[in-house]
């Protein structure tokens, strides 16, 4: 028998679950920060042109002596902002499409939601090293080379002291549409706001369609100079959109070992470091740890480089450290979902995520209809496409949420509130709804709880523990009101901004229109701020009151 948990869904809010406890009502309070160099069209023409700046990471520098902030638009730029006087410096820019002035000649920026520069993070040791990573997706058809043009960056060194190169594309089952490219730059001078130095090509990956790119990269904050995990990359790559495909041939890629679509990736950037416990990637240009969990199976074609499978679009890391317990660390992942749920899930070292077999904690059957999970709920250990090794339980999701009116289409980043200046917030694991705009918490003890007992019960349903935030924030020039989600804000800011669509650009299908297109960030202390692409606008979360 199918079900979707929508009915009751559909009656009911995340707040409001009989038998649920009582939570307290909490309203963050915000505040403009900054507003991003416009980078789209105030007419709304294009699917994604009519968000104001796709601004879709921010870092801190490490070390924070210099007070600024990194932060990238999916457009090509990555930008430097000094965090006291609010200005934004082109530090790269990686359009170089159809004569913009950047790197890539063939960037693609104006179809799918991330298509273009898509994220960036440091090397924990980059005030020694000045080293940094970076994905973009480039299309293949397009014309021009695929080496990047410094003629408006000569900063950026391509014949010493070695040659720029690049990689042979990794294979992924089906047709190829884009090539996820991880870049490692290194800034001979990091003083200054332009970049010195010289780049060196990582890997390349063939995507099956525009969507679903590689997502994010990060390092554990934990490790330490010594430790097996110091300087070792994780990085979250999406499906490409093979997993709900007719298409047999890919459908199966987020289950298979021998593709690196829909999994979790883990590799040592450096082919200097731990040699003694890795080996070299087939392109030559990074190590794969032993210690990694299908290592041994290469002889199947299996990737080493794999630390979790399943998944269809972890588009978003976040890398939990508790100050209390620094070893006590949970890598988690936004997962964006198919037809009908919305997921966070804890990563763990081997473990499939179920998807395209699983979307939520339901069965996905080939049509993209779900059903209840199977009384055996077991799936194959798919090596490549015909070998398979036994069988596995699926991990479920400790968060999810549904495709209705006060839920969304998009889960956004989240983070749980590890900073001083709002106790209210501490415990709670903050997120949102990319599309709706719409913004919860979640007491983090129990979605660490839920993780330990491998529940298939999700906060969310039926139990709520999913509960709605409202959000306080006052138009420049006057005084400051309570809004239901982000959706209002970012709609006043973006005409504001002179958009001239009656309500917010981009596309959605829970909104029926516009989207919102937000995101979370937490600095180096913990305290959080709101990204949003349709104004182009970051927001600093600056207080919380509860009732």
């Amino acid at each position: 028998m199918r079900f979707l948990f929508l009915p009751l869904l559909a009656c009911l809010t995340f707040s409001g679950f009989a038998g649920a406890a009582a939570a307290p009502e909490i309203t963050l309070e915000i505040r403009d920060f900054a507003t991003m160099p416009m980078t789209g069209k105030v007419d709304g023409k294009g699917q994604v042109m009519g968000l104001l700046a796709r601004a879709n990471f921010m870092r801190e520098e490490p070390g924070g002596a210099k007070n600024r902030i990194f932060v990238n638009d999916l457009n090509g730029p990555l930008y430097i902002l000094d965090k006291q006087s609010g200005k934004f410096t082109t530090y790269l820019n990686f359009n170089g499409r159809d004569g913009q002035p950047g790197l890539f000649r063939r960037l693609p920026t104006e179809s799918g939601f991330a298509n273009g520069f898509i994220c960036f993070t440091f090397d924990p040791d980059y005030a020694h090293n000045g080293r940094f990573y970076t994905i973009h997706l480039e299309d293949p058809e397009a014309p021009g080379s695929a080496m990047p043009d410094n003629t408006n960056f000569p900063g950026l060194h391509l014949d010493k002291p070695t040659a720029y190169e690049l990689t042979p594309a990794i294979q992924t089952p089906g047709p190829t549409v884009r090539e996820a490219v991880v870049i490692e730059w290194t800034d001979t001078n990091t003083s200054n706001t332009t970049f010195e130095g010289t780049a060196r090509e990582l890997l390349r990956l063939r995507m099956n369609t525009q969507i679903h790119p590689m997502g994010d990269l990060m390092f554990n904050p934990t490790a330490r100079p010594g430790d097996p995990d110091w300087r070792v990359m994780y990085i979250a790559c999406g499906d490409g959109g093979s997993g709900e495909s007719k298409n047999t041939e890919m459908r199966s890629n987020p289950q298979r070992l021998d593709t690196m679509v829909g999994k979790i990736l883990r590799i040592i950037p450096d082919l200097n470091d731990k040699k003694d416990s890795s080996t070299i990637s087939q392109n030559g240009r990074y190590r794969i740890p032993n210690d990694n969990p299908f290592t041994g199976k290469s002889k199947s074609g299996v990737r080493g480089e794999i630390w979790a499978y399943g998944l269809r679009n972890p588009t978003r890391l976040t890398w939990d450290v508790d100050p209390a317990n620094p070893r006590d660390s949970h890598l988690l992942a936004s997962v964006i979902g198919l037809n009908t749920w919305e997921m966070v899930d804890v990563i763990h070292k081997g473990a499939n995520y179920g998807y395209s077999l699983r979307e939520g904690n339901q069965a996905l059957e080939t049509g993209n209809k779900l059903a209840d999970l199977p009384a055996d709920d077991k799936i194959s250990v798919q090596l490549n496409g015909t070998e398979t090794d036994g069988l596995v339980t699926p991990t479920y999701p400790v968060i999810q949420y549904a495709h209705i009116k006060g839920g969304g289409d998009a889960v956004s980043s989240g983070y749980v509130y590890r900073g001083k200046a709002i106790p209210a917030l501490q415990g709670k694991y903050i997120f949102g709804d990319i599309s709706t705009g719409n913004v919860w918490y979640v007491d983090y003890k129990d979605m660490l709880a839920r993780d330990a007992a491998k529940s298939k019960t999700p906060a969310g349903i039926p139990t709520g523990e999913v509960h709605p935030m409202k959000i306080r924030w006052a138009k420049p020039g006057g005084a400051s009101e309570i809004y239901a989600s982000m959706a209002p804000i970012t709609e006043a800011a973006y005409h504001a901004r002179g958009g001239t669509l009656p309500g917010l650009p981009g596309f959605a299908k829970v909104p029926e229109g516009g989207r919102s297109d937000i995101h979370f960030w937490a600095d180096a202390s913990g305290e959080l701020y709101i990204i949003s692409k349709s104004d182009g606008m970051i927001r600093a979360v600056t207080g919380a009151s509860a009732k």
